[in-house]
């Protein structure tokens, strides 16, 4: 146990304990690590010193989610992405290294490159990210429109599956628009 607690602090996000111990407690014979593996623990040199750093989340603090994935074209893609790669796992084995793969990278590349346009630093990179994405939508009408006319996907669906793409286009779009004005402010 600890005798004599010295400062305790409480920061929000994750939880930051900061105890200082003068006598020695039954751990000091264990490693950092064996204590308590949930939390960060340091010791100094003197007086012991414990930080202890819990990463743990309580029911309170919502989930970090990264800025990209607060963009709704980002979750648009990634449930277009997440609804075509559930398809490919129907289609026959033949197709498995020629259209399956081909229509399984390209989906995942549209919301790959919005989320590396989002997260680049200068504005030429976030547009060129974003180009990239809007390429990579268009390739995977192409796509959908190929395995439907090959006969492994409905119609309706495919149709709707490329309304989809065209809406994250537009929404491509509108963000490089966005960021063009936020350029053209800063000179």
């Amino acid at each position: 146990m600890i005798e004599s607690i010295k400062r305790q602090q409480r920061v929000s996000g994750d939880q930051e304990i900061r105890v200082q111990d003068t006598r020695k407690s039954e751990y000091q014979e264990k490693p950092v690590a064996e204590m308590n593996p949930t939390k960060t623990q340091k010791r100094v040199s003197g007086d012991q010193e414990i930080r202890v750093q819990d990463t743990r989340k309580s029911e309170y603090q919502e989930k970090s989610v990264a800025g990209f994935e607060k963009l709704w074209v980002w979750q648009k893609s990634y449930k277009l992405m997440q609804e075509i790669h559930k398809f490919c796992k129907q289609l026959p084995r033949e197709e498995k290294f020629r259209l399956k793969d081909q229509i399984e990278r390209s989906s995942s590349s549209v919301c790959d490159n919005i989320a590396e346009g989002y997260t680049a630093y200068y504005y030429n990179e976030k547009i060129k990210g974003f180009n990239i994405s809007r390429k990579e939508a268009g390739e995977k009408q192409n796509h959908i429109r190929k395995i439907s006319g090959k006969g492994y996907l409905d119609s309706d669906l495919a149709q709707k599956w490329v309304e989809a793409y065209e809406e994250v286009i537009r929404g491509i779009n509108g963000y490089n628009r966005y960021i063009r004005e936020k350029k053209g402010a800063k000179k």
